[in-house]
């Protein structure tokens, strides 16, 4: 069996790693135990605090163009007038949100919040919305989350119209006043 060193990270948490080719006549790893004790029963090797998401952070937010149906599941970062379209959380939970101005173009002011009830499906829309030109942030926020808000991040880029130019004045002709 090749044997892979143990590095100070490693001995500091109990956690080792043992690498031997199918050649070798190594069984498959079928456990980890980290620094919590826990044992990890499987073929590849466990990350740290990546367990099944529980109830309450599952679920996905995304930013659309106010054209896009509510069913595309893609995210849109450059929009001008769009919405917020909720995926797959638990149904009827209650979001927060709230949009920052974000560098380069924005000071990380909330420029627009709301709350919104989400389907018996989990799936919800805000109305169509629009901010000026610029860099923005969202976070959003439920009750019994897990670790910090999810975010985006978009840019709002809307045409400006230009202001029709002002008719040219009329080259003057001379007037004269009638000889009466």
């Amino acid at each position: 069996m090749l044997a892979v060193g143990v590095s100070a990270a490693a001995a500091a948490t109990g956690l080792a790693l043992a690498l031997a080719g199918p050649s070798a006549g190594a069984a498959p790893l079928t456990q980890i135990v980290g620094s919590g004790g826990a044992a990890a029963t499987s073929g590849t090797a466990a990350t740290s605090g990546t367990a099944a998401d529980p109830s309450g952070d599952n679920g996905t937010v995304k930013i659309h163009n106010s054209t896009t149906p509510v069913t595309d599941r893609r995210n849109e970062p450059h929009v001008c007038v769009f919405y917020l379209d909720a995926f797959g959380f638990d149904p009827g939970q209650s979001v927060s949100w709230s949009i920052k101005s974000w560098p380069p173009t924005g000071n990380r002011t909330v420029v627009a919040s709301g709350t919104l009830t989400l389907d018996d499906q989990g799936n919800g829309r805000t109305d169509d919305m629009t901010l000026p030109n610029g860099h923005y942030k969202l976070f959003w926020t439920f009750e019994g989350e897990n670790g910090s808000a999810k975010h985006k991040v978009f840019w709002v880029s809307c045409a400006t119209t230009s202001p029709s130019p002002s008719p040219s004045p009329s080259p003057s002709s001379s007037y004269s006043s009638p000889p009466w």
